[in-house]
């Protein structure tokens, strides 16, 4: 690395947690209509909370789900897998799911289901007549020929998620409209993907990263973060979850560089951003900040839960959200 660091990291840090929070808890959308605006606590995200008014129930057994393949294409020379998710009616509007830090593309399981995450999620696209793409990044899941973990950055999850949509527009299953989904640092990438002028109709974020810095940080630690920048060997990362991974030094300085507001800034597309109060990864602020940097048409979905949608749990909140989120969809005219 040859820019200077000394200090900067440490009082960037320390010193912007504060204030970032502080800043990005103010509302930037107009509260409900009930009770009054004035009223609403200007801190409170909870006062934001916007109930579609086109809600769309999904089936979430009937069987409509159509088929999966298991798919893939090369970035750099290095194979990334993905699993196209089909509805029963034929080619159809699609819709790019993005998965988050150390995740695959089936995401967490569920409980009770037997299902990942981003598994279902797919399942009730597809019974509402979207298809989908969701992949493996290049390190994560079945996408690590040549490529480990440690080697992840951000960039090279832009460029994977990139090559996905190139590959969508190519094929003759997916017709129309393409959509991201991005879920926390997967969110990330869908923003900077929208910024850079990627041809979609709508970008929902998921308890995206808005600020990696502070994410990261709270992730890591600030001296592990720290010394990640500066360090030319390989980093050992513990996580609050008791993983423990290894990143090269690119990956940390990926997240003092990245700038995913001033992305999101340059897209002026539909939004739906969805957050949870609960979220221990991702500071619930974080979701007005996203709001704060897009002009355009948009909406926030907030609910009583924490990163992983409740996962742990049950599939209620999942379902919910997948609910909302195709609603903002069929409300852009498809499928």
């Amino acid at each position: 690395m040859t820019r200077p660091f000394g200090t900067t990291l440490a009082a960037a840090l320390f010193a912007a947690m504060p204030a970032l929070a502080q800043e990005a808890a103010a509302p930037a959308l107009p509260a409900p209509p009930e009770p009054p605006a004035q009223t609403q606590a200007q801190d409170d995200l909870s006062t934001l909370m916007i109930h579609a008014p086109w809600p769309r129930p999904l089936p979430l057994s009937d069987g409509r789900a159509g088929l999966s393949d298991r798919v893939s294409f090369e970035v750099g020379d290095t194979p990334v897998y993905g699993t196209l998710a089909l509805p029963p009616d034929g080619p159809a509007p699609t819709v790019l799911l993005l998965h988050g830090f150390t995740g695959d593309r089936d995401e967490l399981d569920i409980a009770g289901t037997g299902e990942g995450v981003f598994r279902r999620t797919a399942r009730l696209l597809a019974e509402a007549g979207y298809a989908s793409l969701r992949i493996d990044f290049r390190g994560s899941g079945e996408s690590t020929q040549g490529f480990g973990f440690a080697d992840t950055t951000f960039e090279s999850q832009i460029a994977d998620a990139q090559a996905a949509l190139d590959w969508l527009a190519a094929d003759d299953r997916s017709a129309g409209p393409l959509y991201l989904i991005g879920w926390s640092q997967g969110g990330l990438v869908a923003a900077t993907l929208a910024g850079r002028g990627a041809d979609l109709e709508a970008v929902a974020l998921w308890a995206a990263v808005a600020d990696p810095q502070i994410t990261f940080a709270t992730l890591f630690g600030p001296k592990t973060l720290e010394q990640g920048v500066l360090s030319d060997a390989p980093t050992s990362v513990a996580l609050p979850w008791g993983a423990e991974i290894t990143l090269n030094q690119p990956f940390f300085e990926g997240v003092l560089d990245a700038d995913p507001l001033a992305e999101i800034a340059r897209y002026d597309g539909p939004l739906f951003v969805a957050q949870g109060s609960e979220d221990a990864t991702v500071d619930p602020a974080q979701a007005e900040m996203w709001l704060k940097a897009h002009d355009g048409p948009q909406e926030l979905w907030l609910r009583e839960m924490d990163h992983t949608f409740d996962a742990y749990q049950g599939p209620e909140r999942l379902d919910d959200m997948v609910s909302a989120t195709v609603a903002f969809f069929d409300m852009l005219g498809a499928p």
